[in-house]
């Protein structure tokens, strides 16, 4: 529990890093879903947030503590959002159901729509630089049985007319359990086994956030910079850990969820997040009874910047340049919370 995945790596060593906390919310508007959501920053105090178990896409503005659906109540433009990404001040929803990407300025007008492209697959954009090229994860084709699901996903790039597709970068393969039933044999991924995370800035340099090597690294041309390895304590996946899972299921359900593998190890990160400036936010694992959980910034050599600790159950969903944006869940739904991002400390003084 106590074991260290430090390494070295340019720049300064992450161990000298100091931590540092995060203040409580400063104001809070609420959603009435279900799920933690995804959402992305549109400059100032503006945020797009989408529900996928509530077919919901909403503008939040904490200046005026509002939310405002995406194109009005009941738009008939977005049928079953579940991703978004920010373009500068517009919002990229993708929408599984209609199968296209719609891009909205902040005052609700639909500017334009991408029909996902048959050489995906169907897989929608996930990102787009400041050239217009489009990224998208392609995941393997996991088959019957769910055997596909060992083979790695391509992080593949597009021109903006969609006329040319190349495979830049491929993420690591998941981490799958074979599970033997009466009616034969299939792949499951394990529970809390951790997966590669990815972004792009808008220059067009791809980072990748490696979870096995809990690093953050850039591509450059066709070859990958490794960053600085991170400093975490391993996390087994304790009894608490899998009893808070299957309180996740509806209670019909959880005698199945019971019979899932779990990963022996936590991944050293839930998450990774795009901020401002090509910094990339690390969501790092606790436990399950840890109030407390930490966050790394990193800049864009792959070297720890800034560590951050933050008490609740909230979790970061979105960073902006002054502010974050905290989810948490609780009886009434979705609280969002907008979190001060302190000033960097000073330097010590020499001498």
């Amino acid at each position: 529990m106590a074991l260290s995945a430090c390494g070295g790596g340019s720049g300064r060593r992450a161990e000298t890093v100091p931590v540092e906390s995060l203040p409580l919310a400063a104001d809070t508007v609420v959603v009435p879903w279900t799920n933690i959501p995804e959402a992305a920053w549109l400059g100032g105090r503006r945020w797009v947030v989408v529900g996928a178990d509530h077919d919901a896409a909403t503008f939040v503005d904490f200046s005026v503590r509002a939310a405002t659906p995406v194109g009005g109540p009941n738009n008939p433009e977005l049928v079953k959002p579940f991703g978004v990404f920010a373009i500068a001040d517009t919002a990229a929803i993708a929408d599984w159901s209609r199968g296209r990407l719609t891009f909205w300025t902040f005052d609700g007008t639909l500017r334009n729509t991408l029909a996902a492209p048959s050489a995906t697959r169907g897989v929608l954009p996930r990102a787009r630089d400041a050239a217009g090229q489009y990224y998208f994860e392609v995941p393997p084709i996991a088959g019957p049985d769910g055997a596909g699901l060992k083979d790695s996903a391509a992080i593949v790039r597009a021109d903006p007319a969609l006329t040319k597709f190349d495979t830049v970068a491929r993420l690591a393969p998941l981490d799958i359990a074979e599970i033997a039933e009466q009616r034969g044999r299939r792949y499951e991924r394990l529970v809390f086994s951790g997966n590669d995370w990815w972004g792009v800035r808008p220059d067009g340099r791809l980072w990748i956030a490696r979870v096995r090597r809990n690093e953050v690294s850039v591509l450059v041309g066709t070859k990958e910079r490794r960053g600085e390895r991170l400093p975490d304590p391993v996390l087994e996946v304790t009894r608490a850990d899998r009893e808070q899972y299957f309180q996740t299921f509806p209670p019909d359900l959880r005698a199945m969820a019971e019979k899932l593998q779990f990963a022996p190890l936590k991944p050293p990160f839930e998450r990774a997040l795009p901020g401002v400036d090509g910094f990339v936010w690390l969501r790092k694992s606790k436990m399950a009874l840890d109030s407390v959980r930490r966050y790394h910034l990193i800049d864009t050599t792959g070297s720890l910047s800034r560590v951050f600790t933050a008490i609740g159950p909230g979790v970061l969903v979105a960073a902006g340049r002054e502010t974050l944006l905290f989810a948490e869940q609780f009886k009434e739904g979705i609280r969002l919370m907008e979190v001060r991002l302190p000033a960097p400390p000073l330097p010590p003084a020499t001498k």
